[in-house]
């Protein structure tokens, strides 16, 4: 992993929970012809919808330069499951997928799996234990693994398919796994996916920091968010990639954003409430401390029309926002280098 990019231009990320499946093309073309780097997408406000990954599949192949990254939650979805449809996505994506790691206590999904439900510390053992499974089944096929030759009738070098064995510790906090592979699918196109999570999921005694890539940091006002990267920076270390939370709720078109932001929902996010320039204020001190920003709209529709006409192109004036990532992977955007194969090199390291 490269160094923090913390004194260069910085990206922006939208999450685009708000739009419907069925405006959803509509909406993630929107966003890259803004010039957002990243489009997020989690599970939270529509029942009944497709859920996150389902539209960041949707969304890949219509778009060529935005990074499409779900929420899925690593506590009762099989980690298998989760590795083979993260790696498919990065395939319809073109390279540019990724994937925010969650570990969220919820009876809900406990019973509908029929396990009990996962509270505390044994969320983070399960996180990372999902984590480590991924990461090992996407290297489990060699690049080269698929040879295709048909004279003599090979479509796979199965000396260079390998198995990942892994088993959750004896201490693990719910029913125990293993996992022998390897997957079902070849090596996504980035080799290994960024994989991101709350910073407070990341640290000594829970999710390693070499697991994560990016850490997603959230501070109860805007005024202290700043102060909040750098302690997170100061705590994991200048190899990790620092990405701030921010609600937005903006003035538009003649309509205060105060009163829209009185039924905003509370979720512990700082949140900016007021006019398009005071933002892009905002927003071009963050991104002198963290590498990116991820903007949260309270109405999709309202914020992103803003942010398109008004906030954007001043950040890209001022030279604080990237340009868009042409013909690259979310990889190179967050300035990762090549992933190392951990079964097919003797180098060091954890195989990112």
């Amino acid at each position: 992993m490269s160094s923090s990019n913390h004194n260069k231009a910085g990206f922006l990320a939208i999450e685009l929970d708000g739009a419907g499946y069925e405006n959803l093309a509509t909406a993630v073309l929107t966003a890259e012809s803004a010039g957002f780097h990243v489009a997020t997408f989690t599970d939270g406000r529509v029942p009944g919808r497709a859920n996150a990954l389902q539209r960041a599949a949707f969304a890949g192949p219509v778009t060529r330069t935005i990074a499409v990254v779900p929420e899925v939650d690593t506590v009762y979805t099989e980690p298998f499951h989760i590795s083979t449809q993260l790696a498919s996505l990065d395939y319809v994506s073109g390279g540019r997928a990724g994937w925010i790691v969650t570990a969220a206590e919820s009876p809900e999904a406990a019973a509908a799996v029929g396990r009990s439900s996962v509270i505390g510390d044994a969320l983070v053992q399960e996180a990372a234990a999902s984590i480590e499974v991924g990461r090992r089944l996407w290297d489990s096929w060699e690049d080269d693994a698929v040879i295709r030759d048909v004279a003599t009738g090979r479509y796979i070098d199965v000396d260079k398919l390998h198995y990942v064995d892994f088993e959750t510790p004896s201490d693990f906090p719910g029913p125990g796994y293993s996992v022998k592979g390897p997957s079902i699918i070849p090596r996504p196109l980035q080799g290994q996916l960024p994989v991101l999570a709350a910073a407070s999921l990341v640290g000594d005694g829970l999710v390693p920091v070499d697991a994560v890539d990016a850490v997603l940091v959230s501070a109860p006002t805007p005024e202290l968010l700043a102060a909040e990267v750098r302690d997170v920076r100061a705590r994991l270390g200048v190899s990790v990639v620092v990405v701030a939370e921010l609600d937005v709720v903006l003035d538009s078109r003649g309509e205060a954003a105060v009163s829209r932001s009185l039924s905003a929902q509370e979720n512990g996010r700082a949140r900016f409430v007021g006019s398009p320039a005071d933002l892009t204020e905002l927003l071009d001190s963050l991104l002198g401390e963290a590498d990116g920003v991820r903007l949260h709209p309270a109405a999709l529709h309202v914020e992103l029309d803003e942010l398109s006409r008004v906030v954007l192109p001043e950040l890209r004036r001022r030279g604080s926002l990237r340009a868009p990532l042409q013909d690259g992977t979310f990889r190179d955007l967050l300035g990762l280098g090549p992933a190392e194969n951990r079964y097919a090199t003797t180098a060091s390291g954890s195989g990112k």
